[in-house]
């Protein structure tokens, strides 16, 4: 390279322009440089080949996973390419994968991407800009609703070059834009602008991932072959992973019935969300003779927020000090020592297990986000820390109801006729609590009890998958148990989460129907954080909001995987820090062989 060419790269940054690089971090710097060969949690030398057997619960009734319409098969994500590859041992940075290369300036104002020549599809078709630019435009215009608020601050796509598309972005400062792109599945324009978009479908789309669907029966089975002659398989970012020659899930009625066919050998691997049954219920000879593995595989992953989410949409919900009451018949304590034996910690933030996650009071850089807001907020966020009601366990908490009590008499509720009605209305306290999850019946049901020595009625209600998601997609629903994740960066996701253009948008992730402009001014700072420290900072200030708004009745988290499989897998030595990553474990066929054999005089 010569002098002059040198001289100009130098001096890119300070003349604003882009250089091209071969991955993006979100702040800070990359972990694999340009000459990285694979990312470090895989092992190259893992055989290819065997069958991956997984289960899911519920059903599916479409192979169309863009839009709001249908249930979509699980694993889908397989077939689709990306046009970046995000690491998962970084907390959000992203590496070529159709993009050979990446470009944009120091602000982000917009990003190019440069296609692989080899990139194709599974019909042998290129993958081109034109494929690109379609693909944004169809997913923002006609796609889930997640996918226009996600690309709400992008302005356009344009064909720069015969293999680089631009995208320039609204004015304003939103670093994770480019790293957003890099996320958006590629579609082939030539397939899908002779079908309509926007309706279900059970035709088998033209895809361009590492598995292509070989079989399927809706609602009851699919399975993912893994394409031999894949284009990108020895790229950086995919050796060593995608080794299963198939992926095959079946579809079970509900957890339990799950659970038995894990145990019978019907499938191979589950990650065990149940403590009960982590305790319980493998206790059983394939267990203690070592054919079926039980592992605790430690993770730094967010764990988010899981609870009881209030529909703020209905009345009975929209003071904030009715939401506070009812915190207080939720006795983790007592859960926790009867029902999970232990296992569990409470979540205390949206972001937990994070350094996102609020504590103590504000620091000074969250009180320069906070201030501005004072009057508009509750003053706790300034005076105390968040912490949900606390029981001895013992079952007793009568103090606690006594709180809950005081609380809805402010509200203008009291008891009559041992009912808790509204003073004004005479209307009595009722709401339904909807689950998906059988699981879950008897977590709810002794807080239900609580509710009613309130005068509460609240009656337990468990349907299918299907109708779960409709009544969600049109927020019909009062209490929903429900899991929010969170990323170690984020950004504009946060606005299909607590965003008030979103509160009336069906198909919207706003479980609890947040519309208040604080928060909306909140997530607009989070995404246009300049650094990571502004991010925390931002982010906290955001958790301590949410949290005081009392949104949620918080239940509890894990810093571990446990996971159960049949002893014919093999894994890495090395995990990746924010995920499973199932997708670089292996067949053994030794294991495999010896496992029949076992499992043939049990």
């Amino acid at each position: 390279m010569n002098v002059i060419v040198l001289l100009v790269l130098s001096l890119l940054p300070v003349l604003g322009m882009a250089a091209p690089a071969h991955g993006i971090a979100m702040h800070g710097d990359l972990k694999y440089g340009a000459d990285f060969t694979h990312f470090e949690y895989v092992n190259l030398e893992a055989p290819k080949g065997g069958t991956l057997r997984l289960a899911a619960v519920g059903t599916y009734d479409s192979l169309n996973p863009f839009i709001l319409k249908g249930i979509a098969p699980a694993s889908n994500g397989f077939l689709f390419d990306t046009l970046m590859s995000q690491s998962r041992d970084e907390p959000f940075s992203e590496y070529g994968l159709v993009a050979e290369s990446i470009e944009t300036p120091p602000d982000r104002s917009w990003v190019a991407f440069t296609l692989r020549k080899e990139a194709r599809f599974h019909d042998g078709s290129p993958m081109t800009v034109e494929d690109v630019v379609w693909s944004f435009e169809t997913l923002k215009t006609k796609g889930h609703p997640f996918y226009r608020s996600y690309y709400a601050s992008i302005l356009r796509a344009e064909a720069t070059g015969a293999r680089t598309v631009r995208f320039t972005f609204v004015p304003g400062s939103n670093r994770e834009l480019p790293l957003i792109l890099g996320q958006m599945p590629l579609l082939s324009k030539a397939y899908w602008e002779k079908r309509d978009f926007e309706k279900t479908t059970l035709e088998v789309p033209i895809s361009s991932g590492p598995y292509r669907i070989e079989t399927m029966d809706p609602g009851r089975s699919i399975t993912y072959q893994r394409v031999p002659d894949y284009w990108g398989k020895d790229l950086p970012v995919n050796r060593g992973r995608y080794n299963f020659d198939k992926i095959h899930i079946d579809y079970y009625r509900d957890g339990t019935v799950s659970l038995e066919a894990l145990k019978a050998g019907a499938y191979d691997v589950r990650v065990e969300n149940v403590s009960k049954n982590w305790a319980m219920a493998y206790d059983v000879p394939a267990v203690r003779d070592g054919l079926l593995k039980k592992v605790e595989i430690p993770n730094d992953e967010p764990t988010g927020m899981q609870g009881f989410f209030f529909n703020t949409r209905r009345a009975v919900f929209q003071d904030r000090r009715v939401r506070a009451a009812l915190a207080y018949a939720f006795d983790f304590e007592w859960t926790n020592k009867n029902l999970f034996y232990g296992a569990y910690t409470r979540t205390t933030s949206f972001f937990a297990n994070s350094d996102l996650a609020s504590r103590g009071l504000p620091s000074a850089a969250e009180l320069a986000v906070l201030n501005p807001f004072r009057g508009k907020i509750p003053e706790e966020v300034f005076t105390q820390e968040y912490k949900p009601p606390v029981s001895d366990g013992s079952g007793q908490i009568r103090d606690n109801l006594r709180q809950a009590l005081d609380l809805l008499k402010q509200a203008g509720w009291s008891i009559r006729d041992q009912r808790m009605v509204h003073e004004a209305s005479g209307q009595p306290m009722v709401f339904e609590i909807l689950l998906v999850s059988p699981d879950f019946e008897r977590i709810v049901l002794p807080f239900v009890h609580n509710l009613d020595r309130l005068g509460i009625t609240a009656r337990v209600r468990t349907i299918d998958a299907t109708q779960y998601q409709n009544r969600m997609d049109t927020f019909d629903y009062d209490m929903v148990v429900e899991a929010v994740g969170q990323s170690l960066s984020p950004g504009n996701e946060q606005r299909d989460l607590w965003g008030s253009e979103q509160l009336l948008q069906e198909g919207s992730r706003n479980v609890a129907g947040v519309h208040d402009p604080v928060v909306d001014q909140l997530v607009a700072q989070i995404i246009a954080s300049p650094d990571r420290e502004a991010l925390v900072a931002r982010t906290r200030a955001l958790d301590r909001v949410l949290l005081w708004g009392f949104y949620v009745i918080p239940h509890w988290h894990l810093h571990i995987y446990r996971v159960a499989y049949w002893d014919k897998l093999g894994r890495p030595a090395v995990s990746p820090r924010y995920d499973l990553g199932l997708e670089t474990w292996w067949v053994d066929p030794a294991k495999e062989a010896a496992l029949e054999s076992r499992r043939s005089l049990h």
